[in-house]
């Protein structure tokens, strides 16, 4: 969208400053093993940090090379794989895949690794006090209905409902859409996802009904029975054509990238991550723990190896 490639522009210039933010590396070589450290990107979500605390731990453990992750804007991710700053990243979602960081897969400096395994959707979610309140919001329409309006409007909106939206940096249409789809509403940023379900959580508890941008699989759907309010389906890509965006996102097929120059790097962690999956299943089995019971992404990862060593093990054939 047009405020994404905007910060794309601005990541192309700061990528190595970013780099240099890394966080939750390893130190410590492994005798026997791979020397070059490894970097992998970290999103700003929950399955991402348990799949990246994954990879590392089973990278340190079977290949012996150290492991730095790093928290990095989604803008900036592919422009650091470009030029090897960044080696790979596990999970990327081809909705918010904008063409100018395809044009790295297409130059060859960026590798697509295959599918992850799991099948995402983004969309617009609402609390089920929504649903009890407004039966009109069976369908989107609903949202045009000026008593709807009222019921999700905010000291800070006015008049107007409130779209709760998350991280500016995601790969969200939720301006366009309110646009396009004539809704009386407007667009708020929480800024994370912890953020997001804070709000759902006071909202709800004041009796206040919120509409948002969410996705699946996400343990937070099911433990705040969030329910998807399907939009029309969209006239236009809206990956190509944002400002047109008149409609819902699609079903997206999760996949892996990678820096073209790790093969060189380490043919052995190049090929690992060729192999490594995450099923829609293991991430529902994964997410509650950190989700809802706050438990480091770091130990679950562990359980996770602890327990599916038929799995992981035919990664590293």
């Amino acid at each position: 969208m047009a405020l994404r490639n905007k910060k794309f522009a601005i990541a192309l210039l700061s990528v190595g400053a970013l780099v240099l933010g890394a966080c939750g590396g390893s130190d410590s070589d492994s005798a026997g093993g791979g020397t070059e450290t490894i970097r992998i990107a970290r999103n700003n979500w929950t399955a991402s940090a348990i799949e990246v605390e994954i990879v590392k731990q089973l990278i340190e453990a079977n290949l012996g090379n150290p492991v730095e992750i790093v928290d990095i804007d989604e803008n900036a991710m592919i422009p650091g794989m470009s030029t090897g700053e960044i080696d790979a990243n596990v999970e990327v979602w081809p909705s918010g895949f904008t063409a100018e960081e395809q044009a790295f897969v297409d130059d060859g400096s960026v590798v697509n690794m295959g599918e992850l395994g799991a099948i995402g959707k983004i969309g617009w979610f609402v609390t089920p006090n929504a649903l009890e309140q407004f039966p009109q919001l069976s369908s989107w329409e609903g949202l045009k209905d000026p008593a709807v309006v009222k019921g999700f409007a905010t000291a800070a909106t006015g008049a107007q409902g409130r779209m709760l939206a998350m991280d500016p940096s995601f790969s969200g249409y939720e301006e366009q859409l309110v646009k396009n789809l004539k809704l009386d509403f407007k667009v708020q940023y929480s800024g994370s996802e912890a953020a997001t379900q804070a709000e759902i959580v006071s909202a709800t508890e004041a009796g206040k009904p919120v509409i948002m941008y969410y996705w699946m699989p996400s343990a937070a759907v099911g433990k705040y029975g969030l329910k998807n309010l399907a939009l029309p389906k969209a006239t236009v890509d809206c990956a190509l054509e944002a400002d047109k965006c008149d409609g819902d996102y699609p079903e997206d097929v999760l996949f892996k990238l990678a820096s073209a120059k790790l093969e060189a790097k380490d043919a052995k962690v190049f090929n690992f991550f060729k192999k490594y999956k995450m099923s829609t299943e293991d991430q529902l089995a994964t997410l509650p723990a950190v989700e809802i019971d706050g438990k480091p992404a770091a130990d679950i990862a562990a359980e996770w190896i602890a327990a599916n060593k038929a799995t992981w093990s035919e990664w590293f054939k």
